[in-house]
C-alpha cells in the first residue's frame, strides 16, 4: 500500500477505535491518525502471527484489522496513563 493509503486507513481506524472505546483521550487528528497507523501495523503483525493474514490493501478486512490494533493500543494507553482525573 502507498503512504496515502496508510494515512487514510490509519485515520479511519483511529477514528473508529476512538468511537468504539469512548473516553477522555485528548488526541487531535494527527494523534488519531498515528494511533490508527500504529494500530494497523500491530494488528497486521498479530493477524499474520495468528494465521489470519496481514493488511493487504484498502478493504474492509484490512480496516477491521487496523481498527482492532488501534483499539488494543488505546486500551494499553489507557492502562498506562493511570486514568488520571
Amino acid at each position: 500500500m502507498g503512504i496515502l493509503s496508510w494515512l487514510v486507513i490509519g485515520l479511519l481506524a483511529g477514528a473508529l477505535a476512538r468511537f468504539l472505546l469512548p473516553g477522555k483521550q485528548r488526541m487531535g487528528c494527527f494523534a488519531t491518525t498515528a494511533v490508527g497507523v500504529l494500530g494497523g501495523l500491530l494488528g497486521g503483525f498479530l493477524a499474520t502471527l495468528l494465521g489470519f493474514g496481514g493488511i493487504s490493501g484498502f478493504d474492509l478486512r484490512s480496516l477491521a484489522i487496523a481498527t482492532a490494533g488501534a483499539l488494543l493500543l488505546l486500551v494499553v494507553f489507557g492502562i498506562g496513563s493511570g486514568r488520571r482525573r
